[in-house]
């Protein structure tokens, strides 16, 4: 297709002869494209006197732009270093020329001219630092390298930053470079000798691609961005900047990293370096801290640039101004480092790129992408056309209406039309700008001496020990302080947000994430008013907040496939052994905490919630499993046989757990009569899985840095604590069958493979309903339970009247009912409510057990959530006592303990006439 073909557009000559002038030396082209010459060079004088140079080149390369441009492009590589200065200056202003045209004509889009502005800059920078490094090297100025070295510039590497980073060159853009040097390639004794050499190196690339001369610049280079550039050297090694982003690096260099690209010398090296920051530019957490450092900086800009004030269109900076390219750039990267760190799919480092990733992540809405990704477009035209005038680095508007006219010329409108859609453009980008980095903070306030006993001491907390914490907490509480004052008890939910914050360890970002996310204020006043072992939770794991913005936190449960599948894939993320069982303890909480809020605001029943919990801990141990297998593998082999499956005992088999459950856990394996595994460090078939077994405990029981994942009790395996920690599959069925206790067989009535090999995993069920199956005409068990529940009993006493778990006819009598009942039969079931109804027991006597059963996981369920305990009535505030009653259908806590006693007394009764047969 021709260039006339592919016109979209034409600007028009403000100075008419000049277009004339340059229009004439190309009359074989078609008339659109002339009128396109005409227009450019009436235009730009900059662009006329390219054509007066470049004229007969341009005629050859017009109709096949791309091609003309790549092939100026890749002859850098090629040009010796005598030849760099002019060779680089004349591919310089080819492609400005060409693409300048194009762009204009609208043959090129706008990423397009930006793109091929970048690669040019790549291969500048990349062949100067090769031919200097390849001369550094001749001299002998870097030990130990040969001339083989310069082809990866002798570990030396370039990163593009900025708008280089990200593709995003305009006509007059410096580049901003981090120059480095893999110190690993050289010796010790030499690596002051070689950094010598690389400063040299990156002084003498900055002259040939900066100087002016007779043939212009190529691109004018900027090396502040890099750390500490006050101090530092020009080039630095690689480990000198780790570093020095590890202790001391700021915000601001965080949000100039998620452009960074290696785009010259070793390339290899360069990404290496780029992987070991991903920690520092893309925090684990949520970070709203991000938004005041960013508004900090754009203010900061508009105070030295003195660009504060309304907008007003004459000598208006486009980028820095307000409503400018920049402002669009800070919306974007801030909000990639708030989520950047939980969502790889946010790590774009072009700005459009990085607008609909994050609309598509849920973070933007589509109108407010749409148009910021609109207006940047216009932005940067129109930064482009100001740099074509007179190849000057300006983002400045013109200051005359003259000026007006030959940019409105150029961009082939008017001049009135111009102002219009530019002052439309940035008071648009502008509004949406303030309102995310500077919202508003009216709102309710509280009554001023409200709780000042209680808030009195909170400066003493750890939380508010910085001023910084302090300086976002006074922003935060008036909207805190009245949401608290409109609670049903205001002092109960001040007490109760009190102890929150007492056991905050730090508070600048729960307090960004809170001025962020005004909602976040009336939930945690929801769950401080109504439950304190939910509070205190969160006062030790804030960062479960992050969940409540992630997205879909109100969505449907995904069930124990999905969410297996999802932790699989963080674990698989996670760089190491440690890293890994970090992210499955920050995974699982955000899911816990999840259940928790569900439950607590009435969007789950109580026993949902504790399918929810079961399906959690299934994808943990079903997820977690393979990891600490191959991390085991890794020192003593690949497990013999078939592995080991992980059957869930107790509540976990039944599949309900409720927000403070442990794990009852037993671990089956089948070493195929393998005698010992084949690593490096080898071990007897019997003591590999003893040691995995324990290695898996550990990964789910150790506190780390995220705290724990679950207490783990393995008592209920054969032979309880006195038997080993792991039980051979080919003597499971022999032990169950004839050496296994009735309690042992009614605790087989609840098991069930929750991780593990599937072929083991069925072969293990076949042996626990064979088990079941034999032993349900056993003569002693209702004599055998009979003695267990006397023992329970003297064992154990109810702690009071709201007590739903310990007593006869409550949830662990029923339970133990229900297994009796699963074991007499030989049924399979696991779950009480299915043990129950599938009995042989008379339908009033169902009915009975099920009422006390439903009435007290409630109970049992909700006093786990509310208190971490047994539900203590005395202490519950007026938010609490009302979530009781909503989960049992009662109209006060008198009538509760009426029906607690009323339904026990009918299920113990029902129990007593089953254990007699």
């Amino acid at each position: 297709m021709t260039f006339a073909a592919r016109m979209t557009r034409s600007p028009d000559a403000y100075d008419a002869d000049l277009g004339q002038d340059a229009a004439a030396a190309f009359a074989d082209f078609a008339p659109e494209v002339q009128a396109a010459i005409k227009g450019a060079a009436g235009c730009s004088p900059f662009l006329a006197g390219l054509m007066h140079k470049e004229g007969t080149w341009l005629m050859d390369a017009i109709d096949i732009p791309e091609q003309a441009l790549q092939a100026e492009i890749d002859q850098i590589a090629h040009l010796p270093l005598s030849d760099l200065n002019i060779g680089l200056r004349i591919a310089k202003r080819r492609v400005a020329l060409l693409l300048g045209v194009c762009d204009l004509a609208g043959v090129l889009s706008l990423e397009g001219v930006t793109q091929t502005l970048s690669d040019l800059a790549d291969a500048a920078v990349d062949a100067t630092l090769k031919r200097l490094v390849e001369a550094e090297i001749a001299r002998g100025k870097l030990p130990g390298l040969t001339l083989g070295d310069a082809a990866t510039a002798g570990g030396m590497v370039s990163l593009s930053m900025g708008k280089g980073g990200a593709g995003e060159l305009n006509y007059s853009s410096d580049i901003d470079l981090i120059c480095l040097f893999d110190e690993t390639r050289f010796d010790p004794d030499a690596y002051h000798d070689a950094r010598a050499s690389f400063v040299r190196v990156t002084r003498k690339m900055a002259s040939i691609l900066s100087d002016m001369t007779g043939d212009g610049y190529v691109f004018r280079t900027d090396l502040r961005l890099r750390p500490d550039p006050s101090v530092t050297p020009v080039c630095l090694s690689m480990e000198a900047a780790e570093r020095y982003y590890e202790s001391v690096g700021r915000t601001w260099e965080r949000a100039a990293y998620i452009k960074a690209r290696a785009a010259a010398g070793d390339i290899a090296a360069g990404e290496r370096f780029l992987k070991t920051l991903i920690p520092f530019v893309w925090r684990k957490h949520l970070d709203f801290v991000a938004i005041q450092d960013a508004h900090d900086m754009r203010l900061r800009i508009r105070d030295h640039k003195g660009l504060g004030g309304p907008i007003s269109l004459h000598g208006h900076n486009m980028k820095l101004g307000r409503g400018g390219i920049r402002e669009i750039e800070f919306f974007t990267q801030t909000r990639q480092l708030i989520a950047g760190g939980r969502d790889p799919s946010l790590r774009c480092r072009g700005t459009l790129d990085g607008l609909a990733a994050l609309t598509k992540a849920g973070w933007d809405e589509a109108d407010v992408s749409d148009a910021l990704t609109a207006r940047y477009r216009t932005h940067r035209e129109v930064e482009h056309r100001l740099q074509m005038l007179n190849d000057a680095q300006t983002h400045d508007l013109p200051n005359t209406d003259e000026g007006f006219d030959r940019l409105a010329a150029f961009m082939g409108t008017s001049s009135k039309a111009l102002k219009t859609e530019l002052r439309d453009a940035l008071e648009e980008v502008h509004a949406i700008s303030e309102g995310f980095f500077a919202p508003s903070q009216s709102g309710a306030s509280a009554t001023p001496d409200f709780g000042a006993d209680v808030t009195d001491r909170w400066p003493a907390y750890p939380a508010l020990r910085s001023d910084r914490a302090v300086e976002i907490f006074n922003r935060v509480k008036p909207g805190l302080m009245a949401a608290l004052q409109q609670a049903a008890k205001p002092q109960e939910a001040l007490l109760a947000l009190d102890g929150f914050l007492s056991r905050l360890p730090a508070g600048v970002q729960v307090f960004s994430l809170f001025e962020a996310n005004p909602q976040l204020t009336q939930l945690i006043v929801d769950i401080a008013s109504t439950a304190p072992a939910l509070a205190e939770y969160l006062g030790r794991n804030a960062a479960v907040f992050d969940a409540v913005i992630g997205g879909d936190f109100f969505a449907d449960w995904p069930g124990e496939a999905a969410l297996r599948e999802d932790l699989t894939s963080n674990l698989h993320a996670a760089p190491d052994y440690e890293a890994r069982l970090d992210a499955a303890r920050r995974w699982m909480k955000e899911w816990h905490f999840r259940i928790g809020v569900h439950h607590l605001r009435g969007l789950v029943t109580a026993e949902q919630a504790g399918c929810q919990y079961a399906d959690l801990a299934g994808a943990v141990l079903g997820a977690l499993l393979p990891v600490v297998g191959d991390h085991f593998a890794h020192k003593h082999g690949r497990a013999p046989g078939r592995g080991a499956v992980v059957l869930g005992m107790g509540s976990l088999g039944a599949g309900r757990l409720h927000a403070a459950s442990d794990l009852d856990l037993i671990v089956i394996y089948d070493g195929q009569d393998q005698d010992a595994s084949d690593g490096p460090r080898p071990l007897a078939t019997r003591t590999y899985y003893a040691r995995l077994t324990q290695a898996l405990v550990t990964a789910l029981s150790a506190p780390m840095a995220e705290g724990r994942l679950y207490e783990v009790d393995m008592r209920l395996r054969p032979s309880g604590g006195q038997g080993p920690v792991a039980t051979s599959f080919a003597r499971f069925e022999p032990y169950q069958m004839e050496e296994a206790w009735t309690w042992e067989h009614l605790a087989l009535t609840r098991a069930r493979v929750v991780a593990g090999p599937t072929g083991l995993a069925q072969d293990v069920e076949q042996v626990r309903a064979r088990v079941l199956a034999a032993k349900s005409g056993g003569s002693t068990i209702r004599t055998d339970v009979q003695d267990m529940r006397a023992r329970i009993a003297a064992a154990k006493t109810p702690s009071g009247p709201y007590d739903a778990k310990i007593g006869q006819g409550r949830l662990q009598d029923i339970e133990l009912t229900g297994q009796t009942l699963a074991l007499v039969s030989g049924a399979a079931v696991r779950r009480t409510a299915d043990q129950i109804s599938q009995s042989s027991i008379a339908q009033t006597d169902k009915a009975d057990l099920q009422a006390a059963a439903a009435l007290c996981w409630s109970m049992q369920a909700s006093a786990q959530l509310l208190q971490g305990g047994t539900l203590d009535v005395s202490t519950l505030g007026e938010g609490a006592r009302r979530f009781i009653l909503r989960e049992t259908g009662q109209p006060s806590l008198d009538a509760l303990s009426d029906a607690l006693a009323a339904v026990s007394r009918a299920a113990a009764a029902v129990t007593q006439r089953i254990m007699k047969g």
